[in-house]
């Protein structure tokens, strides 16, 4: 019988790993990790572009921010649909799909003739990225024994970090040479690679060892409860940073209506998006707080810090990002680090740990004003990303060990939405309060380009009270890591 006409084996991962030895599930790590340097590439490399592309489309600010947050709506929706997906597909038909997702994203908006199909590609790209951050976590849980997990997730963390550091300047010079269009084609290559080496590494079967279950549905109605939810909670938020507090107010009380059908329907559903009986677990109700918390403290952050050097201390674009460059580069070290640690101490003392940290940066962030040197300011922000070093590691498997088996694909969607989702609400909310407090001190932020109020004492105290904003929701995140400590053994 010729060989083509014989039947296709299924290929486990008990098979893949016979083939390429012990190392293969470090194999299937990196797979997995380029992937998602891919996808946060595709997030931060847009920004330096926004200038470029608002001259080409005309756009307006209100327009133009939405390339950034149509990314972060799109991936933080979509994340709960990763276990449905891996269940019905496999680890390498899912993936190859979303790798796909997010390569047609970036080739769709390097070809973009309007705004309106660039914006479309934006969100596509955001939702290939929602779909690619739990799956490394659930292959490391699944593939990795337990004294391992811990410095497997720092490498995975290590290359991660890597991506929005350097992301920024490279796309800086793409589109100095070629463009705006370059920046969409730059993740093309990554995607191919991971494509090749999701052929060759990943395995067939679903989480868990498990086969494809396509009996399964998805919860529409339940994405399309949270969709709303949390499109309307931003957009309410943004509306009451503009003043339009009676949309605002409407906007509010539709995302708590929505929010409350989703949690009906997921107790109702056969197979909800997510399975709330998780949060019966204390270590994953717990971890789920504080990644929220955390991911509301360290977005708004990222977006207070340059915002705080250039309008408040009159620091020009270079030495804003100059500052924050050191910081990212202790961020890296910090994480090969904490996976030595992570099996050494209790992942519950090594996230709070990092919590303190970041808490302590926001505190130390008072005491800049107009005559603070620049690597004053820099060694500040050094100190809360060497914090964030302790945490990204830990946190995911802190919040998920001791679960069932069956429920860590869900688990692992579950904390990395409620980080996303902490972010996107934290971004706006350090942008409604800074901008409250600049009110109240008798400035504003600029409502042009080139516009300042650069060096006032006034806006520099506003913006002292956003960082102590900071700090407090950090410290809630310190309380909810402490509870968060593993079981006591029988």
């Amino acid at each position: 019988m010729p060989h083509s006409s014989l039947p296709r084996t299924r290929e486990s991962s008990v098979v893949l790993r016979e083939r390429h030895g012990p190392g293969y599930r470090w194999r299937v790590l990196v797979t997995v990790m380029i992937g998602n340097v891919a996808s946060i590439m595709s997030s931060t490399i847009v920004n330096v572009a926004l200038p470029d592309m608002s001259r080409v489309f005309h756009l307006g600010q209100d327009r133009a921010q939405w390339l950034a947050a149509g990314f972060m709506a799109a991936m933080t929706i979509s994340m709960l649909a990763t276990p449905w997906l891996l269940e019905r597909l496999g680890y390498r038909s899912a993936y190859m799909a979303v790798i796909t997702l997010l390569m047609a994203g970036g080739i769709g908006g390097g070809f973009g003739w309007s705004f309106e199909w660039v914006l479309a590609m934006r969100v596509a790209e955001g939702l290939a990225a929602g779909l690619l951050q739990p799956i490394p976590t659930i292959i490391i849980m699944n593939a990795f024994a337990s004294h391992e997990q811990v410095r497997a997730m720092s490498l995975f963390s290590m290359g991660v970090v890597l991506a929005p550091a350097v992301g920024p300047g490279i796309g800086g010079v793409l589109v100095d040479l070629f463009g705006w269009r370059s920046i969409f084609f730059f993740v093309v290559p990554f995607c191919l690679i991971a494509l090749w080496m999701a052929r060759r590494y990943l395995p067939q079967s679903a989480p868990g060892g498990g086969e494809m279950r396509s009996d399964r549905r998805f919860d529409f109605a339940g994405l399309a409860l949270l969709s709303v939810a949390i499109l309307a909670l931003l957009n309410g938020m943004v509306d009451l940073q503009r003043g339009v507090h009676a949309q605002a107010a409407g906007l509010m009380g539709l995302a708590l209506l929505a929010l409350g059908g989703f949690v009906y329907r997921q107790r109702r559903a056969a197979h909800p998006l997510m399975q709330l009986g998780m949060f019966g677990h204390a270590q994953f109700a717990f971890g789920s707080c504080v990644a929220f918390m955390y991911g509301a403290a360290l977005f708004g952050s990222t977006y207070l810090l340059p915002v705080f050097m250039q309008i408040a201390l009159g620091l020009p674009a270079s030495q804003a990002g100059g500052a924050l460059l050191p910081a990212g580069i202790m961020l890296w070290l910090t994480i090969a680090l904490a996976g030595r640690l992570g099996n050494r101490f209790a992942l519950h003392q090594v996230v709070a740990f990092g919590l303190a940290l970041l808490a302590l940066s926001f505190v130390l962030m008072l005491a800049v004003d107009l005559s603070t040197a620049v690597w004053v300011i820099a060694l500040w922000i050094a100190v809360g990303r060497i914090g964030l070093g302790f945490v990204l590691p830990s946190l995911n498997l802190g919040a998920i060990r001791g679960l069932p088996a069956a429920l860590i694909p869900q688990a692992s969607s579950g904390v990395n939405f409620m980080r996303q989702f902490g972010g996107a609400v934290g971004v706006s909310l350090a942008g409604i309060f800074v901008e409250w407090r600049l009110l109240a001190h008798g400035a504003s932020l600029p409502s042009a380009a080139g516009a300042a109020i650069a060096r006032a004492p006034s806006s520099v105290a506003a913006f002292h009270e956003t960082f102590l904003l900071l700090a407090a929701l950090t410290l809630v995140a310190i309380v909810a890591a402490w509870r968060m400590r593993a079981p006591a053994a029988p």
